[in-house]
């Protein structure tokens, strides 16, 4: 294959298609707006799969590397009542499918892969336009650069996806406040020991907090609420203590050992909320232009987002090298398994989320855990 590759993003999704083109020796070149690897914090604990993250790892050759990064009995999982009562715990045994990884370590892995000068940091796209035969794409700090082959690993807010859908993402109707307990085990033991050690979810009608254990007893929390954009946009994030006492009156009445991971917070709670595009978004084929990850299908929080992501960035990246004189053969090829995957994913997504938040929490969820078991 001659033609080189301009991917827009430097998160799992894109970095994972630059590292399995670079296997199959594709020349490619990724624009990232953040101007380095470390200039912002990359997420939490990430659950890879083996029916579909662990593929994309293989693919791109990274198996022992991955390996490494995985944090051993992080595959736990309890759900407990408002009341701190556990209703479902599964143990790690080893034998489970999903291994640990943090997301930042995974990210620099991928990075750390690549040929140094592939990913150009610092280049915020402002704008992409269809030039003659390829696509022109412009960055903030004035440069531009042209593609014959333009792939968007933009994320929810892509600034490619206008080239081939009209579809925008909308709010879900659910916020995720962000939250973190350091050295919790000494600190906070009572909410350490619900957590666990791998992740919590504690549920209730229109109420959830999910918390995972990091690494040196690390407890990252995300509190949940189904409430309307304009009750979040009350709220004044930049006072803290404000902000943490407004979050944690909605879960009044809850165990301690619970509301501990809003209120002992060592961080500022950050307000994070729920978008994602029409279930089964897909378009029709566009030459020389396509997406993957969240940009193609953006979903609420299912454990799948980033599976799905890298899964997306190799299966592309191996079309495109079994067809190397034929790019819209490749495209079209990679469309037609990433449409039907990500709506049914989209559409399992709804239904966790209908178990997490809606009249039937926790219960619900339990059955369904109880019957996979």
């Amino acid at each position: 294959m001659t033609t080189s590759v301009t991917i827009v993003g430097a998160g799992l999704g894109g970095l994972t298609l630059a590292r399995v083109l670079h296997v199959h020796g594709i020349p490619a070149a990724v624009y990232e707006a953040e101007p380095s690897p470390a200039s912002r914090a990359q997420g939490g604990l990430l659950d890879i799969h083996d029916y579909n993250g662990q593929l994309a790892v293989e693919a791109a050759g990274l198996t022992a590397e991955f390996r490494s990064l995985v944090l051993e009995g992080r595959q736990e999982l309890r759900l407990l009542a408002r009341d701190g009562t556990v209703l479902f715990k599964q143990p790690d045994d080893g034998n489970g499918g999903r291994p640990e990884v943090h997301r930042g370590e995974l990210r620099q892995m991928l990075i750390d892969s690549l040929p140094e000068g592939t990913v150009h940091w610092g280049h915020k796209v402002s704008g992409v336009r269809a030039l003659g035969g390829g696509y022109e794409v412009a960055f903030a700090n004035g440069s531009k650069v042209t593609a014959d082959l333009l792939v968007g690993a933009d994320g929810a807010w892509s600034k490619v996806r206008p080239l081939l859908s009209s579809a925008k993402p909308e709010y879900t109707g659910t916020g995720f406040v962000e939250t973190f307990l350091y050295d919790s085990d000494r600190r906070f033991p009572a909410a350490a020991e619900a957590v666990g050690g791998g992740m919590l979810l504690a549920l209730a009608p229109g109420h959830g907090i999910t918390a995972h254990r990091e690494r040196n007893g690390t407890l990252h929390a995300y509190v949940g609420l189904v409430r309307p954009l304009e009750w979040f946009d009350s709220i004044d994030f930049g006072d803290p203590a404000a902000a943490t006492a407004r979050i944690a009156a909605e879960y009044e009445g809850w165990s301690t050992a619970l509301t501990a991971l809003i209120t002992e917070s060592d961080t500022a709670p950050v307000f994070r909320p729920h978008y994602g595009l029409p279930i089964g978004h897909q378009w029709e084929r566009v030459p020389g232009v396509t997406l993957v990850g969240d940009a193609a299908h953006l979903a609420p929080p299912n454990g799948e987002g980033a599976n799905l992501a890298m899964l997306d960035g190799a299966e592309l990246g191996n079309a495109l090298a079994a067809h190397p004189d034929d790019v819209e053969a490749a495209l079209a090829e990679y469309e037609q398994a990433m449409f039907p995957r990500g709506a049914e994913t989209a559409a399992e997504g709804a239904h966790l989320q209908q178990q997490m938040f809606g009249p039937d929490a926790p219960q619900g969820l339990v059955a369904e855990f109880v019957a996979g078991t």
